[in-house]
């Protein structure tokens, strides 16, 4: 492993092993069970029953250069958790080895790095002396640490009261902040709100500017894009892509984002959330509530969108963003918008929808949908799971839209040309 060499996989595999117990429906059944197969029933106990291996990683081997940014993309299931909790040695490997050049931090789901009991503080100084860091070291960033989190009221309260979203921007402006030479983040800045992921974004970029090397996994594709020099896609825990992040994102999108003529939303689609709700279906209709899939110039439309809520969850709203076909967000609505109320959500089906007076570019165009419980957690969370198209020309009339820049036409005004109130000579 060379001194340019960050993180080395080799090989790398994790299988569990899975029993599965033949159960019985009552006392009765398993008492007339012992009695008539006696010897058959006291081996299924000792043996634990059938037993299925399950691969989460399978020989999975790369090299990742110190500088550099790394994002792990798959559906859910694929093995990017299981990566990065043997590379912070959470989890031992079933076989293959990894090498980590440098000093980790990482940042993986709620309740990793941090003691319940203690306060904030006590948390940012015992997580610097874990990475091996001096106490004056962590004294001087102290104040960086608090003021990024914006936690600085509750700094002495013990961080098993927090809100989860206090609790993550805690423990990433820490991981951020404590000079790790490699920092793995996983999927959890979902729980923050929309300014704080702009702000760890930004840290990420910084810090790897220091040379410094991050691991990212992520089901946001523009930052992955945005952030990421380079791309690794699992499947069924093997890498089955590695490249330049165009490349790997559009085959990773064309490969598991299904969305049927229906609108009905596949239970394979990556998600985010608590699970509490779950979306199933979305659809875009005209004014006379015909599906459509085209729309002209100017069209207004409508989304419909539908969960299946298995728990009455209270204070929710809905986002329904409008992305690039590559993931890139360029509008969002959402339900509070104006003032509006939160909801309440009850057992069973919920269907909402909005309207929208929206000029798009000509182009293809994707929805992205969530589900939130405010202030800071999200039930469920999925990208491009709707496609459509912005066509350039008006349903009636001969009105078509010229160049093609920008997402949208805004309804503006232009006045003149009219002589200036100051007349300048042209130069020759």
């Amino acid at each position: 492993m060379s001194a340019e060499t960050a993180i080395r996989v080799v090989d790398l595999s994790k299988s569990y092993r899975i029993s599965h117990v033949e159960r019985t429906s009552s006392i009765r059944d398993s008492v007339q069970l012992l009695v008539t197969q006696p010897g058959a029933r006291l081996r299924a106990l000792v043996r634990g029953g059938k037993v299925e291996t399950i691969w989460a990683l399978k020989d999975v081997s790369f090299e990742l250069e110190h500088g550099h940014v790394l994002g792990i993309i798959g559906r859910n299931g694929a093995g990017k958790s299981t990566l990065l909790k043997i590379l912070s040695r959470i989890t031992e490997p079933t076989a293959g080895y990894a090498d980590i050049n440098g000093r980790l931090a990482s940042l993986l789901e709620v309740g990793t790095g941090f003691h319940p009991e203690l306060t904030g503080r006590d948390n940012i100084f015992l997580n610097g002396a874990i990475l091996g860091m001096r106490r004056s070291e962590i004294g001087a960033r102290y104040d960086e640490i608090v003021e990024f989190a914006g936690v600085g009221k509750f700094i002495d309260t013990p961080v098993k009261r927090y809100s989860s979203g206090m609790y993550m921007r805690l423990a990433f402006a820490v991981a951020a902040h404590l000079d790790p030479d490699v920092l793995l983040v996983d999927e959890v800045l979902s729980v923050g709100d929309a300014e704080f992921q702009r702000k760890s974004l930004g840290k990420m970029r910084e810090v790897t500017g220091e040379g410094r090397t991050i691991l990212f996994v992520s089901h946001n594709m523009a930052a992955i894009r945005a952030l990421c020099d380079r791309v690794i896609l699992l499947d069924a825990g093997r890498v089955v892509l590695d490249g330049d992040p165009a490349t790997v994102v559009t085959a990773y999108l064309e490969d598991v984002v299904e969305s049927e003529a229906s609108g009905q939303i596949s239970a394979h689609v990556p998600r985010i959330g608590t699970g509490e709700a779950r979306f199933t279906d979305v659809t875009i209709v005209d004014e006379s509530g015909r599906p459509a899939r085209h729309l002209y110039l100017g069209q207004p439309f409508t989304v419909v969108v539908t969960v299946d809520v298995r728990d009455p969850v209270r204070n929710v709203l809905y986002e329904i963003g409008i992305s690039s076909v590559d993931g890139t967000r360029f509008t969002s609505s959402f339900s509070t918008d104006g003032g509006a109320e939160l909801w309440s959500l009850e057992r069973g089906r919920a269907t909402v929808s909005l309207d929208l007076d929206l000029d798009l570019v000509p182009g293809r165009y994707t929805l992205d949908l969530g589900l939130h419980r405010f202030p800071d957690r999200t039930i469920d969370y999925v990208e491009r799971i709707f496609d459509f198209e912005a066509l350039g020309v008006a349903e009636a009339g001969a009105e078509t839209f010229g160049y093609r820049r920008g997402f949208v036409r805004p309804n503006g005004r232009w006045r003149g040309p009219e002589p200036a109130a100051t007349n300048v000579a042209l130069q020759p």
